[in-house]
């Protein structure tokens, strides 16, 4: 019996030594080979390992003192880069202020400024918001914060002083036009609303338009409270302007084209190696699924913009009109991490309801490559002939049977190209130079009390043509080192007459007005009303 126990006891007992001995000759092995081996990592061989042991090397190791954090940060960004262009890492100091625009309000002051000889000056104050309450006014110059000189600092740093948790304090000291002294104000932080939409207005008797500049959390609501709007005033037929609308949240762009589209029509499908195949169509609760429409797109339209323009034009419930859009077809899913950092995550690929995907290519790693396919696209002439389109997607085909092509954003159905005619080398240096705006500034500041009488932008362009702008102009930047070249004046004097005027609209006004009076020599708004006019906003089926 003893001896039938020390054996069971004995086979027991075998096992555990084995472990015991493969795990002694593991630590064995590792100590030699670090030791005689040049510390080369045999064991940690995994993706996720060498970089967790990596950064412990360089913190116990390198030569010198390492932030590790900061070394993490910079390497974020690295790493998702070599996945794909649209996969990103937010800082927790930047994600707060990426998001502002997309969820539709921050906390601050209210005001819009712009850099002026290194001073912060205020360009426009929110309508009802805490610094039009206590009596700051477009013009005013920040000269400090709270005891602390704004001067000389970059607009980022200035942002950084004026923003704050809701109900707290700002001391500002202001110079203003006209006074000796400094004034003293305390700014009461409170909700800034972001707006969305950049303008809407009848623009003519029947002619709705209206501007989405991004697609945020409250766009749906702004956009349908402007459609109301627009419909007590006449409207029959609409403009949807998302030129430069670089996207947003693929929800609100479901919901905004579910308000044209019958019930059950396919609007868009997402899938992806960890997501199923999952479809949004429209539920016919829509209010305006027989109002004519047309929408305008430009190289500037992506992501959530494209969704839009894209279930229109499949489901051949309208025109698109303009230049090819970017090309964005990937879905991204933020991720937070508990500092408050966020990663955002391709995890899928959107599909047009013909099927296409409207992602252009890309090479893994090469980010700016990427961006600058829109100059590649400028180099080519495609800005300035629809035949330059290179059109390298597959087929496919729309409700009617119209073709449509995957890869490299929507092409639009009616091209408007680029009008470059009156551009000239002086005109473009002006521009470029930020003498226009700057000069636009300047009159807008010394003249603001005169313009301020003003009830439109209408009178005000009125009066502002009669001042001949571009003359000024051209004097002004020749004190600048800008040579005046009266022949390429004369040849752009429309365009330098036009950019003046607009901004000091923009300036003296607001973002409506000076959208409104663009649209009224913009020769793809114009395209618009035009099939608007003719009763062709709706697709036929193509000819056998």
């Amino acid at each position: 019996m003893n001896d039938e126990r020390r054996q069971s006891t004995g086979s027991r007992l075998t096992p555990l030594l084995m472990a015991l001995c493969v795990i002694l000759g593991i630590l064995i092995g590792t100590f030699y080979a670090n030791h005689f081996a040049g510390n080369r990592l045999s064991i940690i061989s995994t993706g996720n390992n060498k970089i967790n042991y990596l950064l412990q090397m360089i913190d116990q190791n390198y030569v010198d003192t390492v932030d590790m954090n900061d070394l993490v940060e910079q390497a974020m960004p690295q790493i998702l880069s070599e996945l794909d262009p649209h996969s990103s890492y937010i800082s927790a100091r930047d994600a707060e202020e990426a998001s502002e625009d997309l969820k539709g309000s921050f906390s601050g002051v209210g005001i819009s400024f712009s850099m002026q000889s290194d001073t912060a000056t205020i360009m426009s104050i929110v309508k009802g918001g805490p610094s039009e309450k206590v009596g700051i006014m477009p013009g005013d110059r920040i000269v400090s914060a709270n005891g602390l000189s704004l001067v000389g600092m970059d607009a980022d740093s200035v942002k950084t002083h004026l923003k704050g948790e809701k109900g707290s304090t700002v001391r500002l000291d202001i110079a203003r036009r006209g006074h000796k002294d400094l004034l003293h104000f305390s700014v009461v932080r409170g909700d800034v609303p972001v707006n969305s939409l950049d303008a809407a207005y009848m623009i003519d008797k029947q002619t709705g338009y209206v501007c989405v500049r991004s697609f945020g959390d409250h766009t749906y609501e702004e956009f349908m409270v402007a459609l109301a709007k627009l419909n007590t005033e006449g409207m029959k037929q609409l403009i949807v302007d998302l030129r430069g609308n670089r996207g947003g949240y693929m929800h609100i762009a479901i919901q905004m084209v579910n308000e044209f589209l019958p019930k059950g029509r396919l609007i868009v499908y997402t899938e992806g190696r960890k997501s199923p195949r999952e479809e949004y169509r429209s539920d016919g609760h829509g209010t305006f699924k027989q109002l004519p429409i047309v929408v305008l797109v430009d190289e500037g339209s992506a992501s959530a913009s494209e969704i839009f323009a894209g279930a229109i034009q499949d489901n051949d419930r309208g025109t698109i009109i303009g230049r090819r859009s970017f090309g964005k077809g990937l879905v991204q899913q933020p991720m937070e991490f508990k500092d408050g950092s966020v990663v955002r995550l391709t995890i899928a690929r959107y599909y047009s309801p013909s099927g296409r995907c409207i992602q252009k290519a890309y090479e893994n790693g090469h980010g700016e490559d990427y961006e600058n396919e829109l100059i590649a696209r400028y180099e080519r002439g495609e800005y300035f002939t629809a035949d330059s389109i290179k059109q390298e997607g597959e087929a496919y085909k729309t409700s009617l049977g119209r073709t449509v092509y995957g890869g490299g954003g929507i092409t639009p159905d009616i091209f408007v190209p680029e009008d470059t005619s009156d551009v000239t080398s002086y005109y473009k240096e002006a521009v470029f130079s930020g003498y226009v705006r700057q000069f636009a500034f300047n009159y807008s500041d010394t003249q603001r009390q005169k313009l301020g009488q003003f009830p439109s932008w209408r009178q005000m362009e009125k009066y502002l043509v009669a001042q001949k702008l571009p003359e000024q102009f051209a004097a002004y930047a020749e004190g600048l080192g800008l040579k005046r070249r009266n022949l390429m004046l004369q040849r752009s004097h429309t365009l330098f007459e036009r950019a003046i005027i607009g901004a000091i609209i923009y300036n003296i006004l607001d973002m409506e007005d000076y959208q409104e009076y663009l649209n009224t020599a913009d020769p793809t708004v114009l395209k618009a009303q035009d099939i608007l006019k003719e009763g062709k906003s709706f697709p036929t089926a193509p000819e056998d």
